[in-house]
């Protein structure tokens, strides 16, 4: 399989929203009613163009009164290392300081050692300052001293229910809730699942409190109007607005990436907030923009509200997501595969291997088998079956329409629990049960139950990350859970002894740093890791 290579200097950028020049946490979308469009290539008659819905010339004031009491900010309080992102203005120090160091140094043959020495010297003082600041933060987190995030949430029950983002409240030891009418409450965790970045926490009052409701998020249309309301920046309740740029966007979040793409400017601090229609509906919860500048560009991701409230009943109902599992390994069916299998069109999800002793096992599944339907539920892709199979309940029988030999069969599987990253890392590590520690990361073999839990391919070899320290270096790198190192200092690895064996011998040759080579999503990168705090 050809894979892709991330060119230096333009990665993917679907990150957090502490990081610059990505994908940033702190989303915010709304969609309102809207207008039918001319088909493509074709010109709206004068008759037709008079029939379509105007804009509002009065704003959206009445639907932002409604609905802004129900939305609230987030303060979350966490101590030592419990904080879950590096703060985006130490990962743009780094980035920056680092680009500084080689422009202005004479020995690195920067381009700026013939420029503007003072500039080039007041620079990097700046920054090594900085980084002397940043590291005594870092010893007080170490020592119990509290580190503080934010975000924004929406109430759905008059007892005070209030859905949030995962990484708002994830790691917290206190979550504190402002309402719009300055009336502050002390909260407590429900349940969050990181998968869909989606949580749901609790606060008490003495009298029922203002709340929102969900819409249908499959009724958004692209060119729909919404309304975001969120604390960006600290400026707690700000109402931004665009339009539904898009639907079923994937944006390498998960493999439960399902997003609606809206253009409402949405920043840090929108995290968790609500996306409103302009019947004053949740149609999504803001979670994530790109930016390669670090503010608003106009392209937010929001979760759509359909999958929201599956979430958030069960959270609710046990303080975490049980998902089925099918037990196998998938692949799309290209129009070369389709024509292999005799299939009249590129459709359904190809199944590559069948996982030892897995429901798929028990029910006869084979590789060469491919997916049409689930449930009489047409599969168009591989991403629809990995959520249909998810939105179902571990126990639950599962009928598989399925292409087999160019014949329709039909086959029911009794689905199992779908098996958590950390259950699946502690397969034959040896030495630990959560995995060997080097440089801040948690590693473990690469194994079959491995693959299937973070859909690896299986043209894919090395080390899986199974954790990463916040206050590592391969956090700051951008290195997270389910991320495969293929190579450690230009050698390929395959358990976390090469990997920590290739560590010590660039430390004993006295190098600044090692040379990883990363895997995520069929998708490979090189990444320096510094040995200074190794």
């Amino acid at each position: 399989m050809e894979k892709k290579t991330w060119m230096a200097g333009k990665p993917r950028t679907v990150v957090t929203a502490t990081a610059l020049a990505a994908l940033m946490i702190g989303g915010a979308g709304f969609a309102l009613a809207g207008s039918d469009t001319a088909q493509s290539g074709t010109q709206l008659s004068a008759a037709t163009a008079a029939q379509l819905p105007a804009a509002p010339m009065t704003g959206f004031a009445d639907i932002v009164e409604s609905v802004r009491p129900a939305v609230v900010n987030i303060e979350v309080e966490r101590t030592g290392g419990s904080r879950q992102h590096s703060g985006s203005s130490e990962d743009e120090a780094e980035r920056f300081g680092e680009f500084f160091e080689r422009y202005f140094d004479d020995e690195h043959g920067g381009p700026g050692a013939k420029g503007d020495k003072e500039m080039g010297e007041s620079l990097k003082r700046w920054f090594r300052e900085f980084e002397e600041r940043r590291g005594a933060e870092g010893q007080g987190r170490q020592h119990g001293m509290p580190f503080r995030g934010a975000g924004a949430g929406f109430i759905i029950d008059a007892d005070g229910t209030i859905v949030t983002n995962n990484h708002v409240v994830a790691g917290a030891d206190r979550i504190q809730v402002t309402m719009n009418d300055g009336r502050s409450f002390d909260a407590e965790l429900v349940g969050r699942d990181p998968a869909t970045d989606l949580a749901v926490i609790q606060i008490d009052a003495d009298k029922p409190l203002p709340y929102v409701t969900f819409g249908n998020s499959d009724e958004a249309r692209v060119g729909d109007w919404v309304l975001t309301i969120g604390n960006p920046f600290g400026l707690e309740n700000s109402v931004t607005m665009g339009i539904v740029s898009a639907s079923g966007r994937s944006i390498g979040a998960g493999r439960y990436d399902d997003f609606l793409q809206i253009d409402a400017p949405i920043n840090r601090g929108n995290s968790g907030g609500p996306a409103f229609n302009t019947k004053g509906e949740v149609i999504g919860v803001n979670t994530a923009i790109f930016s390669p500048s670090g503010g608003s560009v106009g392209i937010g991701f929001a979760i759509p509200s359909d999958m929201v409230q599956e979430i958030v009943a069960e959270l609710q109902d046990d303080g975490h997501v049980q998902r089925g599992w099918l037990g196998v390994r998938i692949q799309p069916v290209t129009e070369d595969i389709a024509e292999g299998l005799d299939l009249d069109a590129p459709k359904g999800a190809l199944i590559a291997e069948v996982t030892d002793d897995s429901p798929a096992e028990a029910a006869g599944l084979a590789a060469g088998d491919v997916v049409l339907s689930v449930n009489d539920k047409p599969i168009d892709d591989v991403r629809d079956l990995t959520r249909s199979i998810a939105r179902l309940d571990p126990g639950a029988d599962a009928e598989l329409g399925l292409w087999r030999q160019g014949e329709n069969e039909t086959v029911t599987v009794e689905l199992g629990a779908f098996p958590e990253p950390e259950q699946v890392a502690m397969a034959d590590q040896g030495e630990s049960k959560s995995g060997e520690a080097v440089m801040g990361m948690r590693l473990a073999k690469l194994d079959g139950e491995a693959r299937a839990a973070f859909n690896i391919e299986e043209e894919t070899d090395g080390v899986l990350i199974t954790d990463v320290d916040s206050d590592s270096w391969a956090a700051r790198k951008g290195l997270r859970r389910g991320d495969v190192i293929v190579k450690a200092g230009l050698e390929p690895v395959s358990s976390p002894a090469e990997v920590a064996a290739a560590v010590e011998s660039a430390k004993k040759e006295d190098r600044k740093a090692v040379l990883v080579l990363i895997s995520r999503e069929e998708e490979e990168r090189f990444v320096t890791l510094p040995l200074r705090d190794a």
